[in-house]
């Protein structure tokens, strides 16, 4: 599906739900809080839209969302989810963004909430626990940041010369940012290597990265997990390739695009996120549904990358990657 097709469809839809709603009155509705805008968001939203119909819903058939944008200021996102709450929708959906899922529990204790988050749900205080969320929330998590170090640990395997390394986080998103730093820089410690830490908040931000890459003379980028970057995946991928920076991200578009690695959960815990929202609108209580966790990790190596910085990978990495993009 093209971004201009997924905006598209996104307007039609949110059209032709509106319409129905008012000759079915009943009909429930979704409030879908997104940290980025409609474009950014077509891998997520195609996986929980699947969930969404395994659970027997369809928009704009039997079912209507309203959308809030933040367009990537996580600062307008306690705003949207108070909009949400006030027009009393039947769940609050924020998919792929932790400061998402935290403005919409501050919104409501009594409108039903799925997440889907990378960082750890109980900590955060979206739910008093994985097996029994309690109250009105509940949903999925990656646990992306456990994952920080072993992402410190491949790179420096592809790129073992490596001597000093750079973390890209995201500031806006400080629950995140917060364990990202802890972790990339213990794992760095362990390996002897430096780490130095880049922020990044808009695209306007990405000449800066690269820049401070090169002054650095960073051999190797590690970018935290974040639903910007995630929704920029390509772009860094791709950006990695031109400045021929070795990195690695989570989900495979990044590498894909360019970038060297991904290691990391699949896109199909949006999926689930969707089932979820399905079985809550049928009824059942976020409470009594435990919080979900994805074990299955994947890892995919760009030999084409690998080829362009000179690097000649092991053979034991290449033998542990689930795809080889040649």
């Amino acid at each position: 599906m093209r971004r201009r097709d997924f905006i598209q469809g996104i307007a039609t839809t949110i059209l032709w739900s509106t319409a129905v709603r008012a000759q079915q009155p009943g009909m429930p509705v979704i409030g879908f809080l997104g940290s980025d805008s409609p474009d950014q968001y077509v891998d997520r939203w195609r996986a929980f839209r699947h969930g969404l119909q395994e659970a027997g819903y369809t928009e704009g058939l039997n079912l209507a969302i309203e959308y809030r944008w933040a367009e990537g200021h996580n600062d307008k996102l306690q705003g949207l989810a108070a909009d949400l709450a006030r027009r009393q929708v039947s769940v609050i959906v924020a998919l792929g963004s932790t400061p998402a899922a935290v403005a919409a529990k501050a919104a409501t204790t009594t409108i039903p909430i799925v997440f889907n988050v990378g960082a750890d749900p109980v900590q955060l205080g979206l739910v008093a626990s994985l097996n029994q969320p309690g109250r009105n929330v509940t949903g999925i998590t990656t646990l992306s940041w456990e994952l920080m170090a072993k992402r410190v640990e491949l790179v420096h395997e592809a790129v073992p010369k490596a001597t000093s390394m750079a973390l890209l986080v995201n500031p806006t998103n400080p629950s995140i940012v917060k364990v990202a730093i802890r972790d990339a820089q213990m794992a760095a410690r362990g390996l002897g290597l430096k780490m130095d830490v880049l922020q990044a908040s808009s695209e306007r931000d990405f000449a800066m990265v690269f820049a401070a890459l090169t002054e650095l003379r960073a051999d190797a980028l590690v970018i935290a997990t974040d639903a910007f970057f995630i929704a920029e995946s390509e772009q860094l991928g791709a950006l990695c390739a031109k400045h021929g920076v070795p990195a690695i991200f989570q989900y495979r578009p990044f590498a894909a695009a360019g970038g060297l690695m991904s290691y990391g959960t699949t896109l199909e815990t949006y999926s689930w996120a969707g089932v979820y929202t399905g079985r809550i609108l049928k009824g059942e209580k976020p409470a009594d549904l435990p919080i979900q966790q994805s074990t299955k990790l994947e890892m995919i190596i760009n030999l084409k990358a690998a080829k362009a910085l000179g690097l000649a990978l092991p053979l034991p990495l290449l033998g542990r990657a689930d795809e080889l993009i040649e």
